[in-house]
């Protein structure tokens, strides 16, 4: 499953953009789905530009070609080659741009209750407005976290899950003392909550709230949002998400896409940012009466797929997510599906 370049370029590194509501199986992940083959024909199947398109930078796009490197899209994602000799300085620095394309994302997808709005703020030391937006991850191969060792090895751009904070709301995504893997079904104060898995580091690493970096404004700087990124000529107001990648990673060389001579590396790495598809109460009913006939206890997770011998009932499309509230405060997740 790797993209294939004229062999007089070498592959310094690819970026897989995989998202579970095309992948997974009901309540099965992807990446525990036992039959290999299923597996290896969904993601044949998988396109993720018909949600998502990525771009690199106006400043990333004028490096790649002055380097001589060459930039691929591809249906899960994107690849980037340079010249079988061509050295990579070890300063550079290429970002890409991830948009939104088709508006059911923010529907199936978890975390996009999150609002990103865009703040402008004058700041008079530097006669200079600063722009910022507000939740914009900020995916890197200098924070992301791996999985599993050896061949098995997968390297993934979202940095580690933490535990708990006092702000986090629904959807978000924490570690147990005892390293499960919990998502937040309601928000804070006193939130709600559901297991994912017993052990973390059986799934893969979804891109979550901690992705999104702390801002730090210039002194006297006030009112720009607590987190997010910093806009400017070359990250368009549309962003959804941001990758940076660096030549060399210190402290895990298996991040790096060159070699002590600024090479690329052989192997090359492929890096993963992976989408949370998100899970709902659902809630069925009569669509000629209007009458509830049932709402489920807990949260199920949107899937495109589902297994055969599952309810089709249980398995609703990306449509609209309803979220229940008390007073600001999100209680729960609903689907409403007319039966």
């Amino acid at each position: 499953m790797t993209e294939s370049l004229n062999n007089l370029y070498k592959t310094l590194f690819e970026v897989r953009l995989l998202h579970h509501y095309w992948l997974d199986e009901d309540v099965t992940v992807f990446d525990l789905i036992a039959d290999a083959d299923q597996k290896n024909q969904r993601l044949l199947n998988y396109d993720r530009r018909s949600f998502l398109a990525v771009a690199p930078t106006i400043t990333t796009a004028k490096r790649l070609k002055g380097l001589g490197c060459i930039y691929k899209d591809s249906a899960m994602g994107f690849v980037v080659a340079s010249p079988g000799t061509k050295v990579i300085p070890a300063d550079t620095l290429f970002e890409f741009v991830i948009t939104v394309t088709n508006s059911d994302f923010f529907n199936y997808t978890a975390l996009t209750l999150s609002a990103q709005k865009t703040a402008e703020i004058f700041y008079p030391p530097e006669d200079t407005v600063y722009r910022y937006k507000e939740n914009v991850p900020l995916l890197s191969n200098l924070t992301g976290v791996s999985r599993a060792s050896g061949s098995d090895k997968t390297l993934f751009l979202s940095s580690d899950y933490s535990v708990s904070s006092p702000n986090d709301k629904v959807e978000s995504l924490l570690i147990t003392a005892g390293g499960a893997l919990e998502q937040l079904t309601s928000d804070a104060p006193s939130p709600t909550s559901q297991q994912l898995n017993a052990q973390a580091s059986n799934l893969p690493v979804f891109v979550h709230q901690d992705d999104v970096p702390v801002i730090v404004p210039p002194s006297g700087l006030t009112g720009a949002p607590q987190r997010g990124i910093r806009l400017s000529g070359d990250i368009p107001d549309n962003v959804f998400a941001l990758v940076r990648l660096s030549p060399l990673r210190a402290d895990d060389n298996s991040f790096s896409f060159t070699d002590g001579n600024g090479l690329a590396k052989t192997p090359y790495p492929i890096f993963q940012i992976r989408f949370k598809n998100r899970s709902t109460i659902r809630r069925y009913i009569n669509k000629r009466t209007g009458a509830v006939v049932l709402t489920e206890s807990d949260p199920l997770p949107l899937t495109c797929f589902r297994s055969p011998s599952s309810d089709s009932k249980l398995s609703p499309t990306e449509g609209w997510v309803k979220a229940e509230k008390s007073g600001t405060k999100i209680i729960r997740l609903i689907s409403e599906i007319f039966v």
